[in-house]
């Protein structure tokens, strides 16, 4: 994992509940228990948010019991989105032609002062203002 702060995507974190994934579910447990012993988790309210809606949603999950899953997240530093992240997450997603919601994730991370970002959604070794995107399940 390496030094400094860590920022878990949504896919990682809704991986572990994935019962049709057998190997991504047990590589994002894996990560997510290392992450939480490091104390270098960083998450976002974007990332519970949508952990939530891919959780009950797409995945059939008790909505009871994903808030439950969702409460145990807040082991990780949580990054609450601002009108200012916004408007940076807008400047990076012309910037860098990311799409909006990745590119909030790339500003809350910045903001959460990470180094890295697991993500399956961006491009694996790609660094963006300084965070080195890191896709987990290859």
């Amino acid at each position: 994992m390496g030094d400094g702060k860590v920022f878990l995507d949504t896919n990682v974190l809704a991986y572990a509940q994935d019962l049709d994934s057998p190997h991504k579910r047990q590589r994002s447990r894996e990560l997510i228990a290392e992450v939480a012993a490091s104390g270098s988790g960083v998450i976002s309210t974007q990332v519970l948010q949508e952990f939530y809606v891919t959780a009950t949603r797409k995945m059939g999950v008790a909505p009871l019991a994903a808030k439950s899953v969702l409460q145990s997240f807040q082991i990780f530093e949580i990054v609450q989105l601002s009108p200012d992240l916004i408007e940076r997450a807008i400047d990076r997603s012309v910037l860098s032609q990311l799409s909006f919601w990745d590119a909030l994730i790339v500003a809350a991370s910045v903001a959460g002062g990470c180094t890295m970002i697991y993500s399956e959604d961006l491009n694996t070794g790609q660094v963006i203002d300084g965070v080195k995107i890191t896709n987990p399940f290859v």
